[in-house]
Parts: structure tokens; C-alpha cells; sequence
């Protein structure tokens, strides 16, 4: 039931790495899910995303929980939880500016986070659901980050920011192959908090390319605060 990697068309991306499947929202129960994985007090401490963005729907621990323990790709997981019905019915249609990525464990099938890739400013982020933190698909989430960006819209750079205590996604953009880059010493929220930040890049190693779900070239402009999420 899920999309296979080669099948990119229409605004819409498979990537698959060793362990996450990552595709385009299908339909509002992906991008809820993406909401439920980076709306816990965890995940808001780094993302600081607009107040109504996190607690819509989301604000009871249990119905995130049960929202990221999904798994798309297993009819009877759906149809267990009939409350998703009007949400697997309704499509998701891929913005212009941005591309979307929902990531899903290859191990067990479940919703594991999602990708953010704004390929007019050069930059991602990214964010894990609970249960996929602290298990190094952080890294694999930020590679799939940077493949996107190389082999799907042939940008030979993208960026990326953090926190400067956010140690965990230092690490995991370190280990995709991120490294030091220039930036604004401080980056303000969309909630209003100003952090102290870091920046780095990744650079292709081979040849970019663009694939059938890019659409036109979109003119690159300069950087702008974008800040890596809970990884």
C-alpha cells in the first residue's frame, strides 16, 4: 500500500534508505501523523512551531501516541482504528515551494517522523516520533534529507541549523555528512524564542539530478533561518 522507490512524479518523492521508507503525504492521516511526531513537549522544545501547529487535535499524549503507532503500509492497523477513516480519504496535495517527506519504519512498519526540504532556500529539517529517538535514524532521516535535495531537485548543497544544545541532531546531521557552515549566530522561533544556533551543509559527492517529481527549476535564493528538528 505504500509507494516503492523509482515512482517519483507529480510533486510527489520516494526515498528508501536501510531503515526508513520516506514518501510524500498521501492523505491528511500522513500529515497528521507528521504533526503527532513533533508535537510532544520533546520535539516542541526544539522546533518552537507556531502554538495552534502543535496543539490541534494533538494535545492529549495518548492520541499522539496512537497516531504515530499507526502503520500505513497494514490494512488491518487502519482498520483497527476507524477514528482515521475521513483522514485516509482526504488527499494531501504537494506544496510548490516546499517538499514534505513522512518517514515510516521499514522494521515494523510504523510512522518514524518526517522531512522538510524548502528547495528554493536550500534548506531541511527534520523530526523523529518518540519511539525512533535514540536509535540512530535520526542520521538515516537527515541522509534521506540530503538525497532528496542531490538526486531529486539537483541541488549540489543544501543546509540545515540547530540549536547549539541540541546534541542529538548535532550528531545525527554530523554522521549523515554535514559539516561547519556559515550562518546567523541566533535564529528567533516561530513561537518567539530566540536560540543561539549552528549551521552546516552537505555537499554532493556526485553529480546532481533531478527527478520527474521536481517539477521546473525553481531559482535558489539566500539562506534563511530554518532550524533541524528533534532528531
Amino acid at each position: 500500500m505504500l509507494p516503492l522507490p523509482g515512482t517519483c512524479a507529480n510533486r510527489r518523492h520516494v526515498i528508501r534508505t536501510e531503515r526508513l521508507l520516506c514518501y510524500t503525504p498521501e492523505t491528511s492521516l500522513d500529515i497528521a501523523a507528521r504533526l503527532a511526531a513533533a508535537a510532544d513537549p520533546e520535539a516542541q522544545r526544539w522546533l518552537g512551531a507556531a502554538e495552534h501547529e502543535a496543539t490541534v487535535h494533538l494535545a492529549d499524549a495518548r492520541v499522539r501516541e496512537a497516531v504515530v503507532n499507526l502503520r500505513p503500509g497494514d490494512p488491518d492497523s487502519l482498520n483497527a482504528a476507524p477514528w482515521t477513516r475521513q483522514m485516509r480519504a482526504e488527499p494531501f496535495e504537494p506544496r510548490d515551494e516546499a517538499a514534505t517527506l513522512i518517514a515510516v519504519r521499514r522494521d515494523d512498519g510504523r510512522y518514524a517522523g518526517s522531512i522538510d526540504l524548502r528547495h528554493d532556500l536550500q534548506l531541511i529539517g527534520g523530526c523523529l516520533a518518540p519511539h525512533a529517538r535514540g536509535t540512530g535514524m535520526g542520521t538515516e532521516l537527515f541522509l534521506a534529507a540530503a538525497l532528496l535535495a542531490h538526486t531529486h531537485f539537483g541541488l549540489p548543497t543544501i543546509g540545515a541549523g540547530y540549536e547549539v544544545t541540541n546534541t542529538a541532531s548535532a550528531r545525527a546531521l554530523a554522521a549523515a555528512g554535514f559539516v561547519p557552515a556559515d550562518g546567523p549566530p541566533t535564529h528567533t522561533l516561530e513561537n518567539g524564542r530566540e536560540i543561539e544556533a549552528r549551521w552546516v551543509q552537505h555537499v554532493a559527492e556526485r553529480p546532481t539530478s533531478r527527478c520527474r517529481g521536481a517539477g521546473p527549476t525553481t531559482p535558489s535564493k539566500a539562506k534563511s533561518g530554518s532550524v533541524s528538528d528533534s532528531a
